[in-house]
């Protein structure tokens, strides 16, 4: 029609709202997604993989064996070619697992035989070279506290001041903690809150102040090493005892006597589960029953008393001890013996768990896929 002008038509899409340039979030990890642990120690390789369930985890597969990396060390000051050649096959090991697994998420830590060992920066190029496993050296402070997060779960309301210990096979640590101030069912919670550093933070939350730590270089490879001189059973162990102790001198809480009432040690290690399953009469050994039990001195005491009427020839015999375990149990229970002499205590906790569940803990906690509910 002439002289109408027609409106010009609108574009399409005109009036939508427009698109919001964004950059992506990082992905929040899927809860189905696996994680991985690994413990590289003086005497064993260990991994866990687990899923998070919960304020807990589910443990989906696990590895462990004796590779006595450690061995040798004390005198030469390096990893021997045969303690690493057993090493390495172990890490093929848990390599496959990890791939069949498909873990992405994980920490692969060593500890104090890599510490020690003046070739060690050789050894952990060779691993990555022949594995593919990226292993990292953690300090001492980092490996208590990861000891003493793994140990969360175990802590008792009524306690007021605990003591964690963790013996390994180069190294015992000690973590000396006071929940005075802590309200009673938020214990627990606060072990837990120690994962990202012993120092106090600005925390919303009441804190568990830690009141001294230590990292010994003896544990129960080194401790023995020590000692192999002796020959009767009861001196070397004797010997071994009052040696670790005198190696306390520099823990503040080492000066200063404790009440039994409101004191509770935990312990983990191989040594204090197997003198777990010892006291029990375990044939074979069952975790549910070892982990979480209570054990008093006395009881612990005399578990120790039987090991030395054995002998080296009957422990070696013994089947709750283990083969694995036959010739370190001793320098374990010297250790463990020292403990109780300075700080008797009816509230020995049995812990078997350990860095690999505080490696996990941590990593969990971090990427916030833990619920917060009771342990």
């Amino acid at each position: 029609m002439e002289g109408v002008t027609m409106a010009p038509k609108r574009p399409k899409g005109a009036g939508a709202f427009p698109k919001a340039v964004e950059t992506p979030a990082p992905k929040k990890p899927d809860p189905a997604d696996l994680y991985a642990a690994l413990d590289l120690g003086t005497n064993s390789c260990r991994m866990l993989i687990a899923q998070p369930k919960g304020s807990q985890f589910h443990v989906v597969d696990s590895f462990s064996k004796s590779v006595q990396l450690g061995a040798g060390l004390e005198a030469s000051g390096k990893l021997s070619r045969a303690s690493i050649g057993r090493t390495v096959q172990a890490l093929r090991i848990c390599k496959s697992k990890l791939d069949r697994h498909n873990v992405k998420r994980m920490r692969l830590v060593a500890t104090e035989a890599c510490r020690r060992a003046r070739n060690s920066d050789d050894f952990i190029r060779m691993v990555k070279r022949e594995t593919g496993l990226r292993l990292e050296i953690i300090r001492p402070e980092e490996e208590a506290r990861l000891a003493v997060v793994s140990c969360a779960p175990l802590v008792s309301t009524k306690t007021e001041q605990l003591l964690v210990v963790d013996i390994g096979g180069g190294s015992t640590e000690l973590v000396w903690i006071d929940l005075s101030t802590v309200p009673r069912h938020e214990r627990p919670r606060a072990i837990m809150r120690l994962h990202a550093g012993f120092k106090t933070t600005d925390s919303p939350f009441p804190a568990a102040k830690v009141v001294d730590w230590i990292s010994v270089p003896l544990g129960v490879a080194t401790l023995k090493d020590q000692f192999n001189d002796v020959d009767d059973d009861a001196a070397r162990f004797a010997l071994m005892s009052w040696f670790f102790e005198e190696n306390l001198a520099d823990f503040s809480p080492y000066a200063h006597e404790q009440a039994r009432e409101g004191f509770q040690i935990i312990g983990t290690s191989g040594t204090v589960t197997t003198v777990a399953a010892s006291f029990l009469g375990l044939k074979r050994y069952d975790r549910n029953k070892v982990d979480g039990l209570r054990m008093t001195s006395d009881q612990i005491d005399k578990v120790i008393r039987w090991y030395l009427t054995l002998g080296p020839e009957g422990r070696r015999r013994d089947p709750r001890i283990g083969r694995d375990r036959h010739a370190l149990i001793m320098s374990g229970a010297a250790i463990l013996q020292a403990l109780l002499r300075i700080w008797p205590t009816d509230r020995l906790s049995v812990a078997d768990r350990g860095l690999r569940e505080g490696l996990l803990y941590a990593q969990m906690s971090a990427d916030g896929v833990l619920e917060d509910g009771p342990f």
